[in-house]
């Protein structure tokens, strides 16, 4: 059936070389070879120390809650926790969808595995889609849970709600994504690098963190501010 279908596109189009993973065997030996695995593993790792980061801050922050608590019995305080949070993630992942969207697809300045694997032919093109296509895959499930912690808080009534918690925890989400994946992808691991064509890779790289320190600079003062008024 299968050799039916594909005889059946030859016919139709007039080519031979098909850009696809379940049609071309180059491609499809480019993307499952003994690197398949640690290819993957390493694309979950930024997600996997995130969110180790997100956790631990959370909990500092809940514990710096609770002390306000404890030392103003009787005044109200809403909690800035799960919303700040909730907005970390979601920033988390729209920042690398961002990063995906711009970078990746409309400058294509890089690609995922692009100082590995030379996106330079059309094997090498494809074979780094399919890594694009895994990370964005990622991105989406981190969406998604930030989506739904959004979604759990619509009816706590103990939360505090600013629009300065919630653009605070974007930008400071997505300033993380940025250092995470900036550090490991970059700097450790080696798989691309910001201007993949430029003559000098680590004015870019650097340049790349320093916004995002930026970024996270901005966003937690943005949380701060507003949690220092409730």
């Amino acid at each position: 059936m299968r050799k039916y279908f594909l005889t059946l596109l030859l016919a139709i189009t007039g080519t031979t070389a098909f850009a696809c993973t379940t049609c071309n065997k180059q491609i499809r030996e480019g993307i499952y070879n003994s690197s398949f695995y640690p290819n993957l593993v390493t694309m979950l790792s930024a997600f996997i120390v995130l969110a180790i980061v997100v956790g631990i801050l959370t909990a500092l922050t809940n514990k710096r809650h609770s002390a306000r608590v404890a030392a103003n019995p009787n005044v109200q305080l809403l909690s800035p926790v799960p919303l700040t949070t909730a907005s970390m993630v979601l920033g988390i992942g729209l920042g690398g969808f961002i990063d995906g969207i711009v970078l990746h697809q409309i400058l294509q300045w890089h690609e995922m595995l692009s100082n590995k694997i030379p996106a330079t032919d059309y094997i090498g093109k494809s074979v780094n889609m399919f890594w694009d296509g895994i990370f964005h895959a990622f991105c989406l499930v981190v969406v998604l849970i930030g989506t739904i912690l959004l979604w759990k808080l619509l009816k706590r009534k103990d939360i505090d709600t600013s629009g300065k918690l919630f653009s605070g925890g974007l930008i400071l989400g997505w300033g993380l994504f940025n250092i995470a994946e900036g550090v490991i992808d970059h700097h450790l691991l080696k798989l691309h690098n910001v201007m993949e064509l430029s003559s000098n890779h680590d004015l870019a790289n650097i340049a790349f963190l320093g916004i995002s320190i930026i970024m996270i600079v901005i966003g937690y003062l943005l949380v701060n501010q507003r949690r220092n008024i409730t």
